[in-house]
């Protein structure tokens, strides 16, 4: 049996097909669950690891989420979104500058009444011991921190996506279309391990492939190899797999994480047009644009129907707005 989990988000969210993507090669339907409609201020994929997170927060009688991420973090938002809903206090390191433009995820952090601290890209390398510092300086007044993950990504989150999973299972049903395949972004690893660990678990068979944003599929392999260890120790299952199974197309990372190409922005609105479906320039335009090119490379040949999962980010098209041309 899975953890318990807090009801945070709006699910279940819907599953649609995607006219554009699935043009891309007529034997391959796309379809894409639509995880950035998981609540607005808590929008995207962050929220269902957070469900699972914050409730363990609560049983271990804390007041306080301490987390981390970059300034225009779509996790740090979301954590933050949560704390101000619960009437906890959040408190969020972020890798930039406090002069950096307040919008977007920012923005939204300054309403929620989060405690910002900025730090350097080269002190954001130490993020675990800048947390756990925090910890023991929040001791002394008297409040309890809790810490987060950079993406919720860890045993306890891992259950985000593995309760997705299961109700992804419930909406084949619903709709009479069963998913070959199933593919998301992976920044931090945490979504595709839930995931991986639920069709592990439901033997239900299904091919999960990851698309990473940044750096490269050995490090995710290994990543995601961590978490699924860890998740195990609240799950107690019997599960063995190899590293091979992990699948991550590499490839698409571009000119770096949060780094758009004229390709890739140029994806993303051809989609907008097409299909009246909004992808972020971080996480899902990247990945969708590398589903696109390993469909017409051939990789799915012998599957018929995709799931794409949309983690949300839309909040972070807002700070590249000039890249967009307008």
């Amino acid at each position: 049996m899975i953890p318990k989990r807090l009801d945070l988000a709006n699910l279940p969210t819907k599953i649609q097909a995607s006219r554009y993507l699935s043009s891309i090669d007529e034997n391959i339907n796309v379809y894409i669950k639509r995880d950035d409609y998981s609540g607005i201020e808590v929008s995207g994929n962050k929220i269902r690891k957070l469900e699972f997170a914050v409730k363990e927060a609560f049983d271990q009688g804390c007041d306080a989420l301490i987390t981390c991420g970059a300034t225009q973090s779509n996790h740090a938002r979301a954590t933050a979104a949560v704390a101000a809903k619960l009437g906890l206090k959040s408190y969020l390191i972020l890798r930039g500058n406090e002069n950096d433009s307040i919008d977007g995820n920012y923005l939204l952090d300054k309403l929620f009444g989060a405690n910002i601290i900025f730090v350097t890209a080269k002190e954001y390398e130490d993020r675990e011991t800048i947390m756990n510092k925090l910890v023991q300086n929040l001791k002394s007044e008297d409040i309890n921190g809790y810490i987060i993950p950079e993406g919720a990504s860890n045993g306890i989150g891992t259950f985000g996506y593995y309760h997705a999973f299961e109700e992804i299972i419930r909406q084949e049903k619903e709709i009479g279309i069963e998913f070959d395949a199933i593919v998301c972004a992976v920044g931090s690893g945490g979504t595709y391990g839930g995931l991986f660990l639920a069709n592990l678990v439901n033997k239900s068979n299904k091919k999960i492939y990851g698309i990473n944003v940044s750096k490269d599929k050995e490090h995710f392999v290994n990543c995601i190899d961590k978490h699924l260890k860890d998740a195990n120790e609240y799950l107690g299952a019997n599960i063995t797999y190899g590293l091979e199974d992990i699948m991550i197309l590499d490839g698409y990372v571009g000119q770096g994480y949060g780094i758009s190409t004229k390709k890739e922005i140029d994806f993303i609105k051809e989609v907008a047009k097409r299909d009246g479906i909004i992808f972020d320039p971080v996480y899902t335009g990247k990945s969708a644009y590398g589903l696109v090119n390993e469909i017409k490379k051939g990789t799915f040949k012998n599957i018929k129907n995709i799931l794409f999962i949309h983690t949300g980010g839309l909040l972070g098209l807002i700070p590249k707005r000039e890249e967009f041309g307008f």
